[in-house]
């Protein structure tokens, strides 16, 4: 679909961990030694959800008008940290169900432009080479080198500068969540004012897998700082926050929208994913 001279929407998801036995993942794929591995019932749950992002939540949130999709990082697993959770250390089967799941997600004739943000090199390889190599496999507008995906984007939506990157500082107590998506916004304005720059009206970060969002007023009428959800259920790093060990999953995505009168503004939807089952004495 060509591009309308006009956008109003930009549908933003992020952390899909493709390749991860607690990633998102369709109820089959077929791996590289033509073996199949079959979907946890976790995982369907987090299928359904993402099924009801893409046909209820964003035609809802985009008016059912034409949007432009941000992937911001971390598409696939990787072989990371030791871990021994993913459905295959074959980096080419990880990119497999990754381009499955989203070939689908792109062909939709609302989606008129594809942007990607790499993710943390732990996941996607140094100078994030697994998420290049997707990103070009699935179109993503390159950037002024020719790159198919790009560390940072900085984007104009209407009258709204946003600024797209993948990673945020976390915490281990959710007293401190809103610190560092503040200072987000604290760091920039003393940037963009050192150098008379334009500062963003909207950071867009993830990497936590918690969406959060921090909203100031500005001369624009308002700034925001927000954090994605992902679409990865909990693994063993988890338990490892104080702030993560009793929180439940959340799953999810996130619209930036220009309205009526030059503000922007922003609409999410997570999905809490319940806790394990209780035994009862």
């Amino acid at each position: 679909m060509k591009r309308p001279d006009k956008i109003n929407n930009i549908v933003v998801i992020s952390d899909t961990h493709c390749g991860c036995q607690f990633g998102l993942c369709p109820s089959e794929i077929t791996k590289d030694g033509g073996g199949t591995y079959h979907s946890s019932p976790l995982q369907k749950k987090v299928w359904k959800a993402w099924d009801e992002w893409w046909n209820k939540y964003v035609p809802i949130y985009t008016k059912e008008e034409p949007y432009i999709l941000v992937f911001n990082g971390d598409m696939i697993d990787g072989v990371h940290h030791n871990a021994v959770t993913q459905i295959d250390h074959n980096l080419a089967t990880q990119s497999n169900i990754a381009e499955k799941i989203m070939r689908p997600i792109l062909e939709n004739k609302k989606c008129v432009e594809y942007y990607h943000i790499r993710g943390t090199e732990a996941h996607v390889g140094q100078s994030a080479q697994e998420e290049e190599r997707l990103a070009r496999l699935l179109n993503a507008v390159p950037d002024e080198n020719g790159n198919h995906s790009r560390w940072e984007l900085w984007m104009r939506l209407d009258k709204a500068l946003i600024h797209f990157c993948h990673t945020i500082g976390a915490t281990g107590s959710s007293s401190y969540e809103s610190t560092a998506v503040y200072k987000e916004m604290v760091e920039a304005f003393n940037e963009a004012g050192r150098w008379h720059d334009e500062p963003p009206d909207v950071y867009c970060r993830s990497h936590r897998h918690r969406q959060f969002e921090v909203t100031i007023a500005t001369d624009k009428g308002m700034g925001k700082s927000i954090v994605t959800p992902g679409w990865q259920l909990k693994t063993g790093f988890t338990y490892r926050l104080a702030s993560a060990r009793a929180s439940t999953p959340q799953v999810g995505g996130y619209l930036i929208r220009t309205g009526d009168v030059d503000e922007v503004y922003t609409r999410f939807h997570v999905w809490k994913l319940g806790r394990s089952k209780e035994v009862i004495l």
